[in-house]
């Protein structure tokens, strides 16, 4: 694996730290900023819309220009707007500061995507989003609690520069390592590559990495009271807990990329099965502390464990279009990641409770194993006449898609 996919996990540590560390910042925020925590919480759904809206909009809008100075671009974007956070006087400035993050976010996520499938070969794909996804993880791991611990002793402040200070880490890695990636000799087009949407294979991908990621962050964006008011765990305990699910996915995303590669859709389908069974356990066995305990660590895993594949799967069926393709799928988690904490929020508010949740989220998961199901048979059946015609000669690579 070259050293440059390595860089761009490390920047997308940055990236994700930002994204999900205003979960334990919330209640300084608010009271600096003289809003209400639930307007505070604002700030978490606007850098998740702006995901889903930049990530394809900058895929368009960098189409031909170089790869490397796109990163580069977008990495100190990224940076300036922390630094913006954390120089805000007002609500309103930290909220557009977070808009402008999270689009630089969105689009190095695409660029860099497809930046890292670029370097590898068509069987290292998953091993090499594996790395991206591990930054995420590990983020999930460090860079969340430590955003929390510096909030919590220097002001939340601290946390958005700490995340400035990383991204121009991982700024000075790009200009060191990341080499210039040539455009294709035929210039992008845009037309060209929305061509890719006329392809069922792409739309039932998007949903089932829609589906998956929404069923597990359904359950797991209320895990905090889940704990302390289902559980009746301390909420001291909390963070550690949340940084089990962290060290989890950080496990699964090294399995499942090693894995994804040889066994793509086995991956897809088990790794969801999984999931879908694990929260099924968790809504039963909410009440008892040690199950949950043992669950957050074992849904962090099997979630993560899907993602390479996921992620791998996109670039398989859109590979004339390898920008728009990472675009694509990072709208299609942020999708998840948006619709299901708001169908876990309707759950609670129509007053189920929280471990309902989980049953929620089991049913998007449940959607999300037949929608993969069906994409292997219709992935089976395009591919039938291949096998037929060149029964006496090797199959071109990649397909069909191995199980």
């Amino acid at each position: 694996m070259p050293v440059a996919v390595y860089i761009l996990g490390l920047s997308v540590f940055a990236l994700g730290t930002s994204e999900f560390m205003l979960s334990g910042l919330l209640p300084p925020i608010a009271e600096d900023m003289g809003v209400t925590i639930p307007q505070a919480g604002l700030l978490i759904s606007a850098f998740a819309i702006g995901m889903v809206v930049g990530a394809p909009l900058l895929a368009v809008a960098t189409l031909r220009l170089p790869r490397r100075t796109t990163l580069i671009a977008l990495i100190s974007l990224f940076g300036l707007g922390q630094v913006a956070g954390a120089l805000a006087p007002t609500y309103e400035l930290l909220f557009t500061s977070r808009v402008v993050s999270a689009f630089a976010c969105a689009g190095f996520w695409a660029v860099g995507a497809a930046v890292a499938i670029a370097m590898v070969d068509r069987d290292q794909r998953a091993r090499a989003m594996a790395v991206m996804i591990g930054g995420l993880s590990i983020a999930n791991v460090l860079g969340v609690p430590a955003g929390a611990f510096l909030g919590e002793h220097l002001g939340w402040r601290s946390a958005f520069w700490s995340v400035g200070a990383a991204s121009a880490v991982a700024l000075a890695g790009i200009l060191a390592l990341i080499p210039k990636i040539p455009l294709p000799a035929e210039k992008p087009s845009l037309g060209r590559e929305l061509r890719i949407y006329r392809d069922r294979q792409v739309w039932l991908s998007i949903a089932v990495t829609a589906l998956a990621a929404g069923g597990v962050f359904c359950a797991f964006s209320y895990l905090s009271p889940l704990l302390t008011d289902v559980a009746g765990l301390d909420s001291r305990w909390v963070p550690w807990i949340l940084a089990l699910f962290g060290i989890g996915a950080l496990a699964g995303t090294t399995v499942g990329g090693r894995v994804a590669d040889a066994h793509l859709f086995g991956v897809m389908i088990w790794g969801i099965t999984a999931s879908t069974v694990f929260l099924g356990a968790l809504a039963l066995l909410a009440s008892f502390q040690v199950a949950v305990v043992a669950l957050a660590f074992l849904i962090g895993f099997s979630a993560f464990f899907t993602a390479p594949a996921l992620n791998a799967r996109m670039f398989n069926v859109a590979g004339a279009a390898p920008t728009l393709a990472g675009a694509t799928t990072t709208a299609a988690f942020n999708l998840g990641n948006t619709g299901g904490p708001w169908l876990g929020g309707t759950v609670i508010d129509a007053g189920l409770g929280f471990a309902a949740t989980a049953w929620a989220g089991g049913a998007m998961t449940v959607t999300a194993i037949a929608l993969a199901v069906a994409a292997l048979r219709l992935d089976r059946r395009r591919s039938a006449p291949t096998r037929v015609v060149a029964s006496s000669t090797p199959a071109p690579a990649g397909t069909p898609e191995k199980v």
